[in-house]
């Protein structure tokens, strides 16, 4: 069984590295700034704090460049997953935000790439807390459902699932719901499924008929005719101009 490291003399190495060849990491204070901003979808401030991770002052987390920037940004991407959380944000919305860039972080293959994703988890995230911030607020049993349905968007939800947690009948809740959110639940489920739909299109290589079956359609065909009523364009559509339009059209 090996032995565990000397923890004290570890640290003593790595700081006297770091003096040594002046590797230094970001102001905590300066941090936590930037983070707050964030979560309180300061766009203009987020944007004044914004550092591009290539930039001195960030810590050695390995001795591969390409390597370091992605341990920073996965670091990143769990801290303002967590702030907005805090801020609001619908856990679930949060969380997938986070998979779905942290994966794509995964298969960077270059440190500009790396920084193109940085860049976008930063506007994605402030711009979705000042939408929430500019919204109305919620009650707690519309909040109540609402992280139920992003927790299981892959099953059939039913309004008698969501009375059954909130405790609250069926028609009341109805009405609640549609007088808070401006939907029906049944229009508010199938529309998160649908914007779930469409992060799996662009950042996924899944065929429709998995995602369809992921998402609790019945069948292929119904997803595509929900996902058409919403976006006006079928699953294939989407995913074919999202790509156009982030590589170029080759037939061009």
């Amino acid at each position: 069984m090996p032995q565990k490291p000397d923890m004290k003399k570890l640290l003593a190495e790595v700081e006297f590295k770091n003096r040594e060849y002046m590797i230094t990491h970001l102001s905590y204070d300066r941090e936590m700034e930037f983070y707050q901003s964030v979560k309180m979808g300061n766009i203009d401030e987020t944007m004044r704090l914004f550092k591009p991770l290539s930039s001195e002052g960030l810590g050695k987390l390995s001795d591969d460049p390409l390597r370091n920037l992605k341990y920073h940004l996965i670091i990143t991407i769990a801290f303002i997953t967590r702030y907005c959380i805090e801020g609001g944000l619908p856990m679930g919305e949060a969380y997938n935000l986070s998979d779905i860039f942290i994966q794509r972080v995964d298969k960077c293959s270059s440190e500009n790439e790396v920084n193109a994703i940085h860049r976008e988890v930063i506007d994605t995230f402030v711009h979705s807390m000042d939408r929430l911030h500019n919204s109305r607020t919620f009650s707690r049993a519309v909040m109540t459902c609402i992280d139920y349905i992003y927790d299981n968007l892959h099953s059939k939800i039913t309004l008698d699932d969501l009375a059954d947690i909130t405790g609250l009948s069926a028609p009341y809740l109805s009405k609640l719901f549609h007088k808070e959110t401006g939907v029906t639940v049944k229009q508010y489920i199938l529309r998160k499924k649908v914007e779930t739909a469409e992060n799996l299109l662009k950042f996924s290589d899944q065929p429709c008929s998995a995602i369809s079956h992921y998402l609790g359609f019945g069948t292929e065909s119904h997803f595509i005719s929900v996902f058409k009523s919403c976006t006006k364009i079928t699953p294939k559509e989407y995913r074919d101009r999202f790509f156009r339009s982030r590589w170029g059209d080759k037939s061009e």
